[in-house]
């Protein structure tokens, strides 16, 4: 599975586009910045602890603590989200935090698996509600408006209006979907995977219950 096929298979699962996925398909530099001045040092496990709640470990497949999908955020946001997105997911890890105390006046990392599960079903009912709102907006934009965005953002001097940021959790969530399918126990052990190059065949039988093709 190579980059683009990688990006295409979790913006269908998520039906929408990859935060960060033009920088990643162009080489991943879109800021210099370094992840020490992003991220904290427990900032990494909390992140796991949130993958591994949307992703958790099953009796046939490993969970997305098991392909170190903290580390996997921090690298690509370190180096594929520009800034205003940098300031975004990391100011979203407070925040979470902030949810987490307000709805159960505990951390996070102290919380229960039914309770993190409950917490981010939440969250990520508001970031859905919040790409809504985005959509909207964008929808009544005059085309010399839509051309004019483009060129901005061709030239990097686009400017994301505060209220058409990303949601914080958005943004994880597509990490963890992205990382974890692109890692190999997730290619290997959650998806169905063959080693290439082999055998081409055109048509393979399916029974319910298959897991679908890494490769």
């Amino acid at each position: 599975m190579n980059r683009r096929e990688a990006l295409s298979a979790v913006a269908l699962l998520l039906g929408g586009t990859i935060i960060g996925a033009d920088a990643f398909l162009s080489g991943c530099k879109a800021s210099d910045k370094k992840s020490g001045e992003l991220f904290a040092t427990n900032d990494v496990a909390f992140l796991d602890e949130v993958g591994e709640t949307i992703l958790p470990a099953t009796a046939s497949s490993p969970g997305a603590k098991e392909a170190k999908i903290g580390d996997f955020m921090k690298v690509m946001v370190t180096d594929c989200y520009d800034e205003d997105d940098q300031k975004t997911f990391t100011d979203g890890i407070s925040k979470l935090k902030d949810a987490s105390q307000k709805k159960y006046s505990k951390d996070f990392m102290e919380l229960s698996a039914q309770e993190k599960h409950d917490l981010l079903v939440g969250l990520d009912k508001e970031a859905i509600e919040h790409q809504k709102e985005i959509n909207a907006r964008a929808a009544k934009l005059t085309d010399e408006q839509r051309t004019q965005n483009t060129l901005d953002k061709n030239k990097g001097t686009n400017k994301k209006a505060p209220e058409d940021a990303p949601h914080y959790f958005s943004m994880m969530k597509q990490l963890t979907l992205w990382g974890y399918f692109t890692s190999e126990p997730g290619a290997t052990k959650a998806l169905r995977y063959i080693e290439t190059p082999g055998k081409y065949d055109g048509c393979v039988p399916y029974k319910k219950g298959d897991k679908a093709w890494a490769t």
